[in-house]
C-alpha cells in the first residue's frame, strides 16, 4: 500500500499555463528529459504547491495564493533563498532548484524545489499506518528534536544573518498579528480585542538566544520515511521561516495541538494526529524542549496563548477571502467556526495563567 502523499487533478481556478512552465523549465534546468505533466497537492491552506513531473523526475513548485493576499506574505524570493542557505546544513530542508520573477509564466513569482517523496500525517492517521503508543511517543519527541535542531543552526554561517530582526521581535510579532486580524475580521467572528490586550501587556524579556524558526512547524508540514514512518526525512513550508526567539516558534506549534482530553470543539478543529495513545501533551512538549535546549519556560502561556491567536489569525484570513469571494474553496467556508474555537482557547490559557 502507497501511503506516500499524492498529488491530483487542480482545482478549478488554480489552473497554471502548463506550455510556460515547460518553456521556462527546460531552459533552467538542465536534462530534463520526457513529457512534463503537472499535478496540484490537495492540501495546504495558503502557498499553492504544484507536483511537476518530467519523466520519472518528480519535482514541486509553489506559488502564491490565488486572491487577496497580505502585503508582505508569500515571498517566493525569500523561501526559495532561505531553502538554498540551509539545505546543505538542515537535511530535512528540500533542495531548491530555481526561482523565477517573471509573472508572465504564471501571474506571479515562483520556485521549484526536489520533491521529498513520503508520508505527512494529518488529522488521521493514513489507513494502514499503525504507530504502538510507544512508536507514538517517539515520533513526538522526534518532532521536538528536529524543531531544536533547526533553532541551533547557525544562521551566521549560512548567510542568513539579514533574513530577520531578532532584537524586539516578540513585540513586533504580538503589533503585528494584531494589526493583521482587526484587518482582516468579518462581522460573524469575536472581535478578540481582550487577547490583543493581554498579549500586549504579557510580552516576555528579549530572547538572548536568537535562531532561525520556521514559523510553522506542525506534523503536516513533515515528511516521514515511507519505509520507515518513525524517521523524519523533510520539512516543508518555509513560507513563514524567518529569525526570532524560538520559543515564539515552539508556542506556534502547539496552538495546533489538540490533546485527546481536550473539549469537543477543539477535537472538531484537530488538523494532526495529536489525540492518539502515547502521544506527547502540550506540557510534556515543553518540558522535553526545555530539556534539549536549557531555556527557561517561565513565560509559556504568553507564547502558547500567541500561538493560539496567531492561528486564529491565518484561519481568519483565509476565511477573509472566501467571505469576499475571493476564492470558491469550500474547505474555507466553515473556517469562522474554528476562529471562534481559538478564540475561546485562548481566553482559557489567560484565564488560568499566572503571569
Amino acid at each position: 500500500m502507497d501511503l506516500t502523499d499524492q498529488a491530483t487533478t487542480i482545482r478549478e481556478g488554480e489552473v497554471l499555463d502548463l506550455a510556460k512552465i515547460e518553456s521556462f523549465l527546460r531552459d533552467a534546468i538542465a536534462d530534463l528529459t520526457g513529457e512534463m505533466t503537472l499535478k496540484q497537492f490537495p492540501s495546504g491552506h495558503s502557498n499553492l504547491t504544484y507536483l511537476v513531473t518530467v519523466g520519472d523526475r518528480e519535482m514541486v513548485l509553489r506559488r502564491p495564493p490565488f486572491g487577496h493576499k497580505a502585503k508582505t506574505a508569500h515571498d517566493m524570493n525569500r523561501e526559495y533563498l532561505i531553502l538554498s542557505a540551509i539545505h546543505e546544513v538542515y537535511p530535512y530542508a528540500p533542495r531548491p532548484l530555481v526561482y523565477s520573477k517573471d509573472e508572465s509564466i504564471i501571474g506571479c513569482p515562483f520556485y521549484v524545489m526536489e520533491k521529498i517523496s513520503g508520508i505527512i500525517l494529518r488529522r488521521n492517521l493514513p489507513a494502514g499506518l499503525e504507530f504502538s503508543p510507544f512508536q507514538v511517543r517517539r515520533l513526538f519527541e522526534r518532532l521536538v528534536e528536529v524543531l531544536y535542531q533547526l533553532h541551533s543552526i547557525d544562521y551566521k554561517t549560512t548567510g542568513l544573518e539579514n533574513f530577520g530582526k531578532p532584537r524586539g521581535y516578540v513585540s513586533r510579532q504580538v503589533t503585528g498579528w494584531n494589526k493583521r486580524y482587526r484587518a482582516a475580521r468579518t462581522p460573524d467572528v469575536p472581535e478578540c480585542e481582550e487577547i490583543m490586550a493581554w498579549l500586549e501587556e504579557k510580552m516576555p524579556p528579549e530572547t538572548d538566544r536568537p535562531g532561525l524558526i520556521h514559523n510553522d512547524f506542525k506534523f503536516d508540514n513533515v515528511v516521514l520515511d515511507p519505509d520507515d514512518p518513525m524517521n523524519i526525512i523533510g520539512v516543508l513550508d518555509w513560507e513563514m521561516a524567518t529569525l526570532g526567539d524560538p520559543l515564539m516558534d515552539l508556542g506556534c506549534s502547539l496552538g495546533y495541538w489538540v490533546e485527546k482530553t481536550d473539549p469537543p470543539e477543539q477535537q472538531a478543529i484537530r488538523f494532526m494526529p495529536t489525540h492518539l495513545h502515547g502521544a506527547m501533551t502540550r506540557k510534556e512538549m515543553v518540558s522535553y524542549y526545555a530539556e534539549l535546549s536549557g531555556l527557561k519556560m517561565d513565560h509559556f502561556d504568553f507564547y502558547r496563548c500567541f500561538g493560539l491567536f496567531r492561528l486564529a489569525v491565518i484561519v481568519q484570513q483565509i476565511y477573509y477571502r472566501y467571505y469576499h469571494g475571493q476564492t470558491s474553496d469550500e474547505r474555507f467556508k466553515a473556517m469562522s467556526y474554528g476562529v471562534t474555537v481559538l478564540d475561546q482557547a485562548a481566553r482559557q490559557v489567560i484565564e488560568t495563567s499566572d503571569l
